[in-house]
């Protein structure tokens, strides 16, 4: 099976869990792929510029300025020290953009209620699965970032978990695929304080009724819809789990 891991802020911003996420995920056996975010340091790095972070609905505007810093944090710093970190737990990894080997092709967003900037969206020929599937059958691991390109030379600041679940329907034609989101929860909970409430499994009909219930809510809302997605696509199943449990069984898994 290849498992893919995509890893949000919250682990980034956190030098000491980040680096016994990426330990832990060293040991895992077999074929995977990491893709990660961004974190807090853009907005931080912004602000240290004088450029204002612009937000809207929880999503960046980025301009040529915010894309010349979001391209150099994400691509430069915070994806090479993941990888710096895991050959030192002899993980080899490579460091991809969208760009490196064409890897993630996308298309700058179009202009409709809002102007998004140097936003890229992604079509169901983004991935270039040759060269994901060649450096996976070298046992090379993808450390994937948040930027893709369009093809004419420019760069696009794209959603982490979009180009994670993209990566992962594109290579379930040849691989069994089990897609694992990493957030700050141990999956999905019937009381978000309380961690024995931990739901373990969860198939799309019961994920109608905890909707109707109030039990999933807001923003886990549109990361469940885009998980069931996936599954319909030819992923295997998804997972919810907290990056101190990647090689537990205490996880939601979607099915």
């Amino acid at each position: 099976m290849l498992k893919i891991f995509k890893i949000g802020g919250g682990i980034i911003d956190n030098e000491q869990e980040l680096e016994q996420f990426l330990k832990t995920f060293s040991t895992i056996e077999g074929p995977k792929v990491l893709i990660h975010g961004g974190g807090k340091g853009a907005s931080k790095m912004l602000n240290q510029l004088g450029i204002e972070p612009k937000m809207v609905d929880g999503r960046r505007i980025t301009d040529k300025a915010t894309l010349d810093v979001v391209t150099g944090l994400y691509a430069g710093n915070i994806n090479k020290n993941i990888v710096s970190i895991l050959q030192k737990y002899n993980c080899d990894a490579l460091g991809l953009s969208g760009a490196d080997g064409n890897a993630i092709q996308g298309s700058k967003r179009p202009v409709k209620t809002i102007d998004y900037g140097f936003v890229g969206d992604l079509t169901d020929n983004s991935i270039n699965t040759k060269l994901f599937q060649l450096l996976i059958d070298n046992g090379i691991t993808p450390v994937v970032c948040a930027i893709t390109h369009d093809g004419n030379g420019l760069l696009l600041n794209t959603n982490a978990d979009t180009i994670a679940s993209a990566i992962a329907v594109a290579l379930a034609n040849k691989n069994e695929i089990e897609l694992n989101f990493v957030f700050d929860k141990i999956g999905v909970l019937r009381d978000v304080n309380d961690d024995s409430t931990l739901i373990p499994k969860i198939n799309e009909n019961l994920y109608l009724q905890l909707k109707e219930e109030g039990v999933i809510f807001e923003g886990m809302i549109p990361k469940l819809d885009n998980s069931f997605n996936v599954i319909k696509s030819g992923v295997k199943n998804v997972c919810l789990v907290h990056a101190q449990n990647i090689n537990s069984d205490i996880k939601t898994i979607l099915c």
